[in-house]
């Protein structure tokens, strides 16, 4: 009972801001006035950030070692996706794209605590596998800001089509700035996933200690590098731009999702198999 209060304390949170920034941004007419994050609300989400950490500490560390599974690797991927948006809404205003964020962080920080079964990671002790563990979730969590970020944009496009604008969307950069910083967040999460890659396949015995295989997890990753490869050479040397760009985005992400957390879930929910 404990363990799930720690994590339905930040799901609430998120939630509470979600249904906020839904009624007040999504919905709220053009012609109220346009702000970025309110002291009060900023507040809020630094305080479902550092609750949703506290309760991934709890569930992540132990006395026999660090464990690890799909549900703690969704949380903890929202976790760092919100932080990275809580840190850039500081410097820039990105209306709406926190009504879609909140939703999807306040599922996944309960996921642990209805799907607790977590597997020991092994060679969690060696520098080299948590550099690598680390530069991972970095990228998954980027990947998962600009997989939003790509939705938002979407969604922003047809409305603007349809002008049918809220003050959330009458409220963002131009389509252009946002595509511009789509592939910021794409291009720094890529050298971290080629990074993620390049060193699970070089020193695959040093991390995990066996030798290297060509598992499923692994074809989903190379597929997802491949599609994000191809999205940076078409956007630098054919211009790709807009649906094309969306579309490929969130095909990278899928194919991503089902590299790691895909196969974990099937092993550990529906195989009920611990690693």
């Amino acid at each position: 009972m404990a363990a799930i209060l720690l994590h339905l304390l930040p799901a609430s949170l998120y939630a509470i801001l979600g249904v906020h920034f839904w009624h007040s941004r999504w919905l709220a007419p053009t012609r109220a006035p346009r702000q970025g994050l309110l002291p009060w609300e900023r507040l809020v989400m630094l305080a479902a950030l550092v609750a949703h950490g506290f309760a991934l500490h709890g569930v992540f560390f132990s006395s026999d070692g660090i464990h690890f599974g799909f549900s703690l690797a969704l949380s903890l991927m929202l976790w760092l996706a919100m932080l990275f948006y809580w840190i850039e809404s500081l410097y820039a205003r990105l209306e709406g794209l926190q009504t879609l964020a909140m939703p999807a962080a306040a599922i996944c920080a309960l996921l642990p605590a209805f799907f607790p079964d977590q597997h020991l990671l092994t060679n969690a002790n060696s520098p080299l596998f948590r550099a690598h563990f680390v530069v991972a979730m970095l990228a998954y969590s980027l990947f998962t800001l600009a997989a939003l970020h790509a939705t938002l944009m979407a969604v922003a496009e047809k409305r603007l089509h349809g002008a049918r604008l809220t003050r959330a969307f009458a409220s963002l950069p131009p389509l252009l700035t946002m595509e511009t910083l789509l592939f910021r967040l794409i291009g720094i999460a890529f050298v971290l996933l080629t990074l993620t890659l390049g060193s699970g396949i070089l020193f695959s015995e040093a991390l995990f200690g066996k030798a290297f295989r060509l598992d499923h997890k692994t074809v989903f990753a190379i597929v997802s590098w491949c599609i994000f490869a191809s999205l940076l050479v078409g956007r630098h040397a054919w211009g790709w731009r807009g649906k094309k760009a969306l579309y490929w985005t969130l095909s990278g992400f899928v194919a991503l999702m089902l590299a790691y957390v895909g196969s974990r879930f099937v092993a550990e929910v529906l195989l009920s198999r611990p690693a």
